[in-house]
């Protein structure tokens, strides 16, 4: 099967490891990508309740948050400017479709992930790995696909980085399988897994997404939007767990996969199997 034009040309180290960073930054705080594939399937306009009621395993409250959020960064737009007016999906919120496309792909490929995924916990899941608040990852990634492998040492000065910080990301890369060291002793050098080599679409699509952020995703500048605080997304959501698995044991209505554009026919995810998948987890 030959390669598609974009996963033959896309390397890691021809992107702008900022920019990527950067375009990363907007859909990482959990439950963006649910809520843009909730706005995009629905096709309509929506009030954060009705986003909430496709979402049982978030609060309303936290919707809400998220939605102000999305707000502020220019992924969605609201019709009237009434309180509760509901949200919609802007251009720039739309096409963001290519990257969930080609995470869900990345994933699908070279992930493994417990029970039967739908397309948007898998979203949720890729961004997690590759931001997860640790900024330069993506340049510890880079140097590592030039030179690997390479001891911490190198790479920290290949990345431009000290290495205590480097450390912390490479720590976090390998819990997330994607990079590996090789050997069992301290200053073994390190690799890229094959899911961490497969990165060259996804980071391509990103930065495509991305370009340029800075005017082509706000045609008319957002008003402020006073609860737009992100939310802590870093660390276990405590309660929010508990609530969450409830939520999806009481619900018929729990989320389908959210692609139209899967790679494969996604089925539709019983609550009790969703239940058992990412979104229990915290960040």
């Amino acid at each position: 099967m030959s390669a598609t034009p974009q996963s033959s040309t896309a390397s890691i180290n021809s992107v702008d490891a900022q920019r990527v960073e950067d375009a990363l930054s907007l859909i990482a705080p959990k439950w963006t990508n649910w809520s843009a594939q909730t706005l995009a399937q629905q096709g309509r306009p929506m009030r954060v309740r009705d986003v909430a009621a496709r979402l049982p395993f978030v609060s309303e409250q936290l919707v809400g948050k998220r939605l102000a959020q999305m707000h502020a960064d220019g992924l969605v737009t609201r019709v009237g400017d009434r309180h509760g007016a509901p949200y919609q999906l802007s251009a720039y919120g739309e096409s963001l479709s290519r990257v969930h496309h080609t995470l869900s792909d990345w994933s699908q490929a070279n992930l493994s992930l417990r029970g039967r995924v739908a397309g948007a916990e898998r979203v949720e899941d890729a961004v997690r790995r590759l931001h997860l608040h640790l900024r330069d990852s993506t340049a510890v990634i880079q140097a590592l696909d030039a030179g690997g492998p390479m001891r911490l040492v190198h790479i920290a000065e290949e990345a431009g980085l000290d290495n205590g910080w480097t450390g912390q990301r490479l720590n976090r890369l390998q819990i997330d399988g994607l990079v590996a060291r090789t050997g069992p002793r301290h200053g073994d050098p390190y690799v890229l897994t094959d899911a961490g080599r497969a990165l060259g679409p996804v980071y391509a699509a990103i930065e495509h997404w991305s370009d340029p952020v800075a005017t082509r995703h706000r045609s008319v500048p957002p008003a402020p939007v006073a609860t737009a605080t992100r939310t802590h997304t870093g660390g276990p959501l405590g309660s929010d767990n508990i609530r969450t698995a409830a939520a999806l044991r009481r619900s018929a209505a729990a989320p389908s996969a959210l692609f139209s554009h899967a790679p494969q026919p996604q089925p539709r995810v019983p609550a009790a199997v969703t239940a058992q998948s990412t979104p229990s987890r915290g960040r």
